[in-house]
């Protein structure tokens, strides 16, 4: 990799590029016909792709979802899935399509940000367990750590409750190992 790629908000035009990362990032996991219902549907997406020339080689999705009890609009978002080729990976392309989705969620009025991953690399921008707003299924107890969140700046955290995600993301297998 000469430097870093281009990290900008993709367009639905670029779909096909940014899905073919999807089954190389993950042999094991086919996730494209969610990144395609999140991209094409009708749910409120901030989608970032990294690109090396036009080449995709790195992609984020962050689900905006109103707070339970709340009329703000994109009040919570979750994050995923989030994909880099195996050949950028560990050379910061994820950190920072992390960091720049961040950055416009805050500027957009997003509250709180979610995601069911890792804690040792989430934890890096900030995430922490969550507690008080429950993913859309239940989570196998060996993976209660990994449901984490972030409040953005100096925004007030989300009413507890659930997360209402649009249909793409009430799939049981998406919350299950």
């Amino acid at each position: 990799m000469a430097g870093m790629p281009d990290i900008r908000e993709t367009a639905e035009v670029e779909l096909p590029r940014i899905l073919a990362v999807y089954p190389l990032a993950f042999p094991d996991e086919d996730l494209r016909s969610l990144v395609s219902a999140l991209i094409e549907g009708e749910a409120d997406a901030l989608s970032l792709g990294a690109f090396d020339g036009d080449m995709a080689v790195g992609h984020i999705l962050f689900t905006l979802f109103d707070g339970e009890g709340t009329q703000d609009k994109g009040a919570g978002a979750l994050l995923a899935p989030l994909a880099v080729l195996p050949e950028y990976q560990r050379q910061g392309v994820g950190s920072a399509l992390v960091s720049q989705g961040l950055e416009q969620l805050s500027s957009m009025g997003t509250r709180q940000v979610f995601v069911l991953g890792d804690p040792n690399y989430y934890g890096r921008f900030g995430f922490q367990a969550e507690q008080n707003v429950a993913p859309p299924y239940p989570l196998p107890e060996e993976w209660r750590g990994a449901w984490q969140s972030m409040v953005l700046g100096d925004a007030r955290p989300l009413t507890p409750g659930q997360c209402c995600l649009p249909d793409a993301w009430m799939e049981p297998a998406l919350w299950q190992p």
